[in-house]
């Protein structure tokens, strides 16, 4: 069984975002970025699989420019096999990203491709779904756990209700959750045999998958300020504020 892993490079969630001057974006220059963190949990699930003989084969795969294959090499450091790189320069949207995953996935014949639920940066949770859609395979997403079995995938997702366990048939594809595992660490020994595995580099244009944005980003601006808080004295001065001030009771 092949799985491959798409992976994505964005801006670390310990780094304080900060909004250009002019209001055309955030700031990324200088900026530490790593990997997408539920992208983390998917590597992670897809090598302990490979780590179990269930699996022959962990490929992982990032869409962006020429420094994105920083995080194929964590992968790789971690355990996948072998990366590419599709290099696409600027902002590129879930549809696009989606439609060249499913070049790839055409070219590789994987059973089973793994992603994290969403993504930090800009939140959208679409990729996965899309591309569930424009390969026509059933699709699982927010797995907090994966069962493989012979020709199908038990998976326990997260919902607003409490848990739901599904069954689909593979090929498939599983978006993960935070909470599916805890990721490894990379040791030394295995980010230096990192180095030496093989990432093959393709440019998106040569798959024919058109990445225009389709979104026209008008202006970004920081939330508003968040006011200090005021301490009270007793409970009867905190009634009254919620009823006169804050109106709320």
């Amino acid at each position: 069984m092949k799985i491959l892993v798409a992976v994505k490079r964005v801006i670390d969630y310990n780094v304080q975002i900060r909004v250009k001057e002019d209001g055309s974006g955030v700031i990324t220059d200088n900026v530490k970025m790593s990997t997408n963190p539920p992208d983390d949990n998917a590597i992670e699930e897809a090598v302990k699989i490979k780590e179990a003989g269930k699996a022959s084969e962990v490929i992982a795969v990032t869409v962006g420019e020429e420094k994105a294959q920083e995080t194929v090499r964590k992968a790789l450091a971690v355990g996948a096999d072998r990366g590419i790189l599709v290099k696409v320069d600027g902002v590129i949207e879930p549809l696009a990203v989606s439609k060249i995953l499913q070049k790839i996935v055409d070219k590789e014949k994987p059973d089973l491709v793994f992603m994290g639920k969403q993504a930090i940066d800009d939140d959208c949770n679409q990729t996965g779904q899309m591309l569930a859609a424009l390969l026509n395979w059933p699709q699982a997403t927010f797995a907090s756990k994966i069962e493989v079995k012979e020709k199908s995938l038990e998976v326990t997702r997260e919902i607003d209700e409490g848990l739901e366990t599904i069954e689909v048939k593979m090929p498939s594809i599983v978006t993960c959750d935070l909470r599916l595992n805890e990721p490894r660490y990379a040791s030394l020994p295995n980010i230096m045999k990192a180095k030496k595995k093989p990432i093959e580099q393709i440019n998106a244009t040569d798959l024919g998958v058109d990445t225009k944005p389709r979104i026209e980003q008008i202006k970004v601006e920081e939330p508003p300020k968040r006011k200090a808080g005021i301490k009270v004295a007793s409970v009867e001065e905190l009634v009254q504020k919620l009823k006169n001030e804050a109106k709320v009771i």
